[in-house]
C-alpha cells in the first residue's frame, strides 16, 4: 500500500494512521492506529514522524514546525480527555514511548507519567483517592526521567530504593507505603540535583519536550547500534515517538498490567500465553523486576476483563495473520491495549505456526515460506542435549527460547564479552537483564536469569537472536558482586561450567553431552515426517521445504571433495556437485608426490611423478561420480600455490642449517630448500596458482583432466551417469582458458578413442578475478559455465587478505559502521555484486546458453542466496550442512519474485 504523506506534516493523532505508515509512525504507532481503527480500548495519543526523528539527528533540533503541531495534537487530546496536562486538581499525564520501523525491544528510551510534579501528585493522589499510588507514579517519573532524559546513573535510583526497602524491612515495591514512598522522591529528586546539576523540571510541558528529544536521541545510543548491527536494520530509519494518555496498572489489587501472546512464542503452540502484574505499570514485567503469574491466572482475579482480552487477541491475530504480541493495562476493571506488534518468536515456533496459519486458511504456502527464514532453519540444525546422558540438575526456570547452550558461568556482560574474545565458551547468568547487557548476550552461548518470564527483556531479545534462553529460575541466587550463583546450598563460581536447556528450562551443572537435532535426522533420511509423528516440527519444516523445493529455480548443489561429504550432501537435497577442490586430494600421504613434481629437474622425472599421480586421482573421481551419479560434478583443478605442498621455508632452512654444521646434509632436502626458495612469493595468493600453475607446470591440468575423463568412461560404461565439468581456476584473460581448453579438448579426445565412449565434459571457468568479471563477454567465448569464486573476488575487489582482516580490523570497522556484516558473510552488492551482475550479463550475452552458479561461501548465505536469484545464476553452491539453508531461501526468493511480478 502506497504512503500518502503530507511531507510537512510531523504528527498523526492515532486516529489518522494504519498499520501499513510502519516507515512513517513506527510499529507501535502505526498498530496503535490500526487497533484504534479496530474500535479497540486504546488510549487516546498522538505520534511524532520518523520524518521528525531525522532531521532532528541530521541537525541537533527538532523541525521548526514540530513544537507548533505538537501542542495542536496535545490541546486535541486535552480536550477528549477532558482535563490539561499536569493541571493541579486532576492532571492528565502522558507517556512518552519510542517506536522504530522493526520492533528492538528496550534498546530505546520510554518515560511514564509525565506531567506529575509536586502540586500535581496531590491533585492525583486525590482524584484517584488512592495516595500510595500517587507518589508511587511520582517517583517512577523522577526515576525514568532521571536515568534516560538527564543522563543520570540508574543504579543510584535503585540502590535509593534497595535502601528505602532495606529500611522498612520488607522485599518488594508495593510493600512500600505513601510516606515512604514520598521520603523517596526527596531523595530521588536530591539525586537529580547532585548528579544531573539541575532540578527535576516542574512544568509538564519542559518535561514532554525533553522526553521527546530523549526518545529521539536513544536512536543512536551504543545499544541501540548494536542491536541494529546485529539484527541488520539500517541506521537511517529514525525512530517515531508516541505521545500516549496513561492508564495505570498500580493503582491497587484490582489494577495490573501484562504482556500476552496469541500462541505460544517458544513452541507456537495455540494456548493462553503471557505473564501478568497486579498493582504494577508496564515496566515491571518486562523488567523482570517482581516476578510475574501467568496469563491463565488473569481468569480468576478478573474474569471480565480476561474475557475481554481472550477476544480481543482473536481479533488481532485473525486481522494480522500472525501471532501478535499484546501489551496490555488494566486500570480498575477496565482493560487498555496499549501496543500489539507480530511477535518475535523462535525458529521452531516459526515454522509451526506458518503451517498451522495455512490449515487455518489465514494465510497460503506462499505466504508461509516467507514467514520463515534460513538463519531459523540453521538453528534448528543444532544439536540438543542427550536425554540419556547423566546429569545433574542444579534447577529449572522457564523454557524462553529453546537449545543447548554449554558455557562458563559469567556474571556481567563485560566479562562475557572478554572471556568470548579469548575462545571461550559463556553462559550469561544475571538476576534479569536490561539493555545495557545486549554485548555480553550476543557473546554469550545462552543467557540464564533468576527473574522474569516470557516477556521479560531476556526472553524477548533472545528469541530475537536465535539465542537458548532460561529465565525465572527463582531456585537460583544470583550474586554478580559476589560473582556466583548458589542453588539449595551449593554455590557455583565464575568459571564453572554449566548447561542449559532453553526447550525445556532445566539447567544443569558440568557439561551435558549433544545429540544431533531432529531436523537434521530427518533431512539424512532417520526420521520421516508425517501427520501421525511425534516430531510435529520435523512435519512442518517438512511441508515448508516441500513447497520451496517445488517453486524455486535456483538449484542448489555441495561443495564436496569426497564421496562421503557427497552422499551427505544429497541426503540433503544437493541437485549436484558445484565445487570439487582437487587440491584436498594431494594431501596427507600424497604430500611427497608432489614434492617429487615439484623437485624434477627433467620432462622425464615430472612425468614419472605425474603418472604415479594419475591413478590415484581417477580412484578418487570414479568414487566422486559414482556418489553423485546422474548429477553434475564440477571439478576444481588445482588451485593453491605450491608453497602450500611444501615445508614451512623457516623450518626446513633452520632443519637444513644444523644438519650442514653436522656434515651430514640430506641431498633431497637441499634441494627441496632450493625448490622453496624459488617458489617463495610475498603474496602467493596473487601469485603462481590456478591456471598459471598448470600453464607453468607442464603436464598437470592434463594429468587431471586424463583422470577425470578416464573415471567417467569407467563409470559410463559399468552403466552409470556421470556428469563431469571441468573448472578452471583463476582466469583472468581468455587467452589463459584457451591454451588450457585446447589441451583439455585433447585428452579428452584421446580418453574417447582409447575407450571407445563419447563423453560430453564441458569445459569453464571460475569468475573469481576482477579482470575476469569485467571482460566475461570475452572469457564466454572460450567457457560453457561460469562459477563466481566469491570468496577471492571478495578479497581481489576489496584488497582484503581474509586470513588477516578478519581477525585484525573488521571488528572495529563493524563498530563504526562500516560494514553492516562482513562482506565474506553476505556479498557486497554494490561491489563484488556489481560485478558478478555485469558478468552475467556479458557473458549471456556472448553464450545464451551459458550456465552460471556460484561456489564461494556466499551460496549457502540467505540474504545473498536472494540477490543471486534476483542477477540470474542457475545454480548456488555451498557446504553440505547449509544446503537445506540454500534450498529454503531459493524457493522464498522465487516466490517473492513472483509476488513482486504480480504487483
Amino acid at each position: 500500500m502506497s504512503e500518502n504523506k503530507d511531507p510537512q506534516k510531523f504528527v498523526y493523532d492515532f486516529t489518522e494512521g494504519n498499520k501499513d505508515l510502519k516507515d512513517l509512525l513506527g510499529g507501535k504507532g502505526a498498530n496503535l492506529a490500526e487497533m484504534t481503527n479496530l474500535g479497540l480500548p486504546v488510549p487516546p495519543g498522538f505520534t511524532i514522524t520518523t520524518e521528525a526523528c531525522k532531521v532532528y539527528l541530521d541537525s541537533g533540533e527538532a523541525p521548526a514546525e514540530l513544537r507548533e503541531e505538537v501542542s495542536a495534537h496535545l490541546e486535541a487530546l486535552e480536550r477528549k480527555m477532558g482535563k490539561k496536562l499536569g493541571q493541579a486538581d486532576d492532571p492528565l499525564l502522558v507517556s512518552v514511548r519510542s517506536g522504530a520501523k522493526f520492533s528492538m525491544p528496550g534498546m530505546m528510551d520510554t518515560v511514564l507519567n509525565i506531567g506529575l510534579s509536586d502540586e500535581s501528585v496531590v491533585g492525583l493522589a486525590t482524584q484517584a483517592g488512592a495516595e500510595r499510588f500517587a507518589w508511587d507514579s511520582y517517583r517512577r517519573l523522577i526515576q525514568m526521567f532521571g536515568k534516560t532524559v538527564l543522563g543520570v546513573d540508574g543504579e543510584l535510583f535503585e540502590e535509593a530504593l534497595e535502601a528505602a526497602k532495606h529500611a522498612k524491612k520488607v522485599t518488594i515495591d508495593t510493600d512500600l507505603g505513601a510516606d515512604d514512598l514520598k521520603k523517596l522522591v526527596k531523595h530521588f529528586k536530591k539525586i537529580v540535583k547532585q548528579e544531573a546539576g539541575r532540578d527535576f523540571p516542574q512544568d509538564p510541558r519542559e518535561q514532554m519536550d525533553l522526553a521527546i528529544n530523549a526518545v529521539f536521541d536513544s536512536w543512536n545510543t551504543d545499544r541501540a547500534k548494536l542491536y541494529r548491527r546485529q539484527e541488520r536494520i539500517p541506521g537511517d530509519l529514525g525512530t517515531a515517538v508516541n505521545v500516549c494518555s496513561m492508564v495505570f496498572g498500580n493503582l491497587g489489587p484490582d489494577s495490573g498490567t501484562g504482556v500476552a501472546f496469541t500462541r505460544d512464542p517458544a513452541s507456537g503452540h495455540q494456548g493462553v500465553y503471557g505473564d501478568y502484574l497486579q498493582n504494577a505499570q508496564g515496566e515491571d514485567v518486562v523488567a523482570g523486576i517482581r516476578n510475574t503469574v501467568p496469563l491463565a491466572e488473569l481468569e480468576s482475579i478478573d474474569k471480565k476483563s480476561y474475557d475481554q482480552l481472550m477476544k480481543i487477541m482473536e481479533t488481532l491475530e485473525t486481522h494480522y495473520k500472525d501471532l501478535c504480541d499484546i501489551e496490555f493495562t488494566i486500570e480498575r476493571g477496565q482493560l487498555w491495549m496499549l501496543q500489539t506488534r507480530v511477535g518475535k518468536r523462535t525458529a521452531g515456533a516459526a515454522f509451526r505456526i506458518a503451517t498451522q496459519l495455512v490449515d487455518q486458511g489465514l494465510i497460503d504456502e506462499a505466504e508461509a515460506l516467507q514467514r520463515v527464514n534460513g538463519a531459523q532453519l540453521a538453528q534448528l540444525m543444532f544439536p540438543r542435549f542427550d536425554d540419556a546422558a547423566k546429569t545433574e540438575l542444579l534447577g529449572r526456570g522457564i523454557a524462553a527460547s529453546p537449545g543447548a547452550a554449554v558455557g562458563k558461568a559469567v556474571f556481567d556482560s563485560y566479562t562475557a564479552v572478554k572471556w568470548s574474545r579469548s575462545g571461550e565458551k559463556v553462559i550469561l547468568i544475571r538476576r534479569e537483564t536490561n539493555p545495557d547487557d545486549l554485548d555480553g548476550m550476543i557473546a554469550a552461548e545462552g543467557i540464564l536469569t533468576s527473574r522474569g518470564g516470557k516477556t521479560s527483556h531476556a526472553a524477548v531479545v533472545a528469541r530475537g537472536m536465535g539465542k537458548t534462553c532460561v529465565c525465572g529460575a527463582e531456585d537460583l541466587e544470583v550474586d554478580t558482586k559476589r560473582r556466583r550463583m548458589t542453588v539449595g546450598g551449593r554455590v557455583i563460581e565464575e568459571g564453572d561450567t554449566v548447561s542449559i536447556d532453553g526447550s525445556t528450562g532445566k539447567v544443569y551443572l558440568g557439561e551435558v553431552p549433544v545429540v544431533p537435532s531432529p531436523v537434521v535426522e530427518y533431512f539424512e533420511g532417520r526420521m520421516h515426517a508425517g501427520a501421525d509423528d511425534a516430531n510435529e516440527l520435523v512435519a512442518a519444516v517438512h511441508r515448508i521445504m516441500a513447497y520451496a523445493d517445488r517453486v524455486r529455480r535456483l538449484r542448489v548443489r555441495a561443495n564436496a571433495d569426497n564421496a562421503e561429504d557427497a552422499l551427505r550432501a544429497r541426503r540433503f537435497g544437493a541437485q549436484g556437485i558445484g565445487l570439487c577442490r582437487t587440491e584436498h586430494m594431494f594431501l596427507g600421504e600424497r604430500r611427497e608426490m608432489v614434492e617429487k613434481l615439484i623437485l624434477a629437474d627433467t620432462d622425464a622425472e615430472r612425468e614419472t611423478a605425474l603418472a604415479a599421480l594419475l591413478p590415484l586421482q581417477k580412484a578418487d573421481f570414479i568414487e566422486l561420480f559414482e556418489s553423485m551419479d546422474g548429477l553434475p560434478v564440477t571439478v576444481r583443478l588445482l588451485d593453491p600455490p605450491l608453497h602450500e605442498f611444501l615445508p614451512d621455508i623457516t623450518e626446513l632452512s633452520v632443519r637444513v642449517a644444523l644438519a650442514e654444521s653436522r656434515k651430514d646434509a640430506n641431498e633431497n632436502d637441499l634441494r627441496l630448500l632450493q625448490a622453496v626458495h624459488r617458489l617463495h612469493e610475498q603474496n602467493p595468493m596473487l601469485g603462481l596458482r590456478g591456471v598459471r600453475l598448470g600453464l607453468v607446470i607442464p603436464g598437470l591440468f592434463a594429468m587431471q583432466v586424463r583422470a577425470i575423463a578416464e573415471a567417467a568412461a569407467q563409470r559410463k560404461n559399468a552403466k552409470g551417469d556421470p556428469r563431469p565439468e571441468i573448472m578452471i581456476p583463476l582466469v583472468g584473460t581468455v587467452q589463459e582458458l584457451e591454451i588450457v581448453r585446447d589441451e583439455a579438448d585433447q585428452v579428452i579426445a584421446e580418453v574417447e578413442a582409447a575407450t571407445g565412449t563419447e563423453l560430453k565434459l564441458t569445459i569453464g571457468t571460475m569468475i573469481e578475478l576482477p579482470r575476469a568479471a569485467l571482460t566475461a563477454g570475452q572469457i564466454a567465448e572460450a567457457a560453457q559455465f561460469f562459477s563466481f569464486g566469491t570468496n577471492d573476488l571478495t578479497q581481489t575487489v576489496w584488497g582484503f587478505s581474509r586470513d588477516d582482516v578478519e581477525a585484525s580490523f573488521f571488528t572495529a570497522y563493524l563498530e563504526k559502521g562500516i560494514f553492516g556484516v562482513s562482506p565474506f558473510e553476505t556479498i557486497d552488492r554494490d561491489g563484488v555484486g556489481a560485478l558478478v551482475r555485469s558478468a552475467v550479463e556479458a557473458g549471456r550475452a556472448t553464450r545464451p546458453d551459458l550456465k552460471l552458479g556460484v561456489c564461494g561461501e556466499h551460496g549457502g548465505d540467505p540474504e545473498s542466496v536472494h540477490f543471486f536469484h534476483e542477477v540470474g545464476l542457475d545454480y548456488v553452491s555451498c557446504s553440505p550442512f547449509r544446503i537445506p539453508v540454500a534450498r529454503l531461501e531459493a524457493g522464498r526468493a522465487a516466490a517473492q519474485s513472483k509476488g513482486s511480478d504480480s504487483r
